[in-house]
């Protein structure tokens, strides 16, 4: 599947996006990406992105067995990131962990949602058979986004995680079962 890559496709306001596999290369855009994100938002993040070294350890150590991050630019610029978490053995292996982050100018118009398709026909291509993603339940944008592609909330845990600042936050288990899915013919977004 990663041969298709570099691909463009027109959001809905007709907004070229290109996306591609993340390389060693995207370490400075990438970074510049995550600066443009909002403190409030970094928070709920789980890795700590604004610092430098974890985005250099994320684009030193590459391994799309094992996590597959997918960039998307328009006007020159990183405006998404996603990933698909794998794992080669265990008890989880049949499953696969998603995480979308949007910049805020291209957020509500459809790029969260191009990223999420694309994780899922890639998921469905690598033969996992459930992929799931962990929210703060007070990302509704990004709840929703879930839900219209599929995903439907298994699980609700008041208080179970905690954001950069320590604060306690709901944490949402949305899972979408693509085990029997078929590749549609159509997406939201045309490839």
């Amino acid at each position: 599947m990663l041969r298709l890559y570099p691909k463009t496709v027109s959001l809905k306001d007709w907004t070229k996006v290109t996306l591609w596999p993340m390389t060693h290369h995207d370490e400075e855009r990438l970074h510049e990406f995550f600066c443009r994100i909002q403190e409030e938002d970094r928070k709920l993040l789980k890795e700590d992105v604004a610092n430098r070294a974890v985005i250099a350890n994320w684009c030193r150590r590459i391994d799309y067995n094992r996590v597959l991050p997918i960039l998307a630019e328009a006007h020159g610029k990183i405006v998404g990131d996603a990933t698909l978490h794998r794992r080669q053995s265990g008890w989880l292996q049949h499953m696969g962990e998603i995480r979308v982050v949007v910049d805020p100018e291209y957020r509500r118009k459809g790029v969260g949602s191009l990223l999420i398709e694309d994780l899922m026909l890639l998921a469905m291509d690598a033969k996992l058979e459930r992929l799931f993603v962990e929210l703060i339940a007070n990302e509704i944008a990004a709840v929703k986004a879930f839900e219209r592609v599929g995903f439907e909330r298994v699980a609700h845990l008041p208080g179970f995680a905690r954001d950069r600042s320590n604060m306690q936050q709901d944490l949402l288990v949305l899972s979408a079962d693509i085990s029997t899915a078929n590749r549609p013919e159509t997406y939201f977004f045309s490839f």
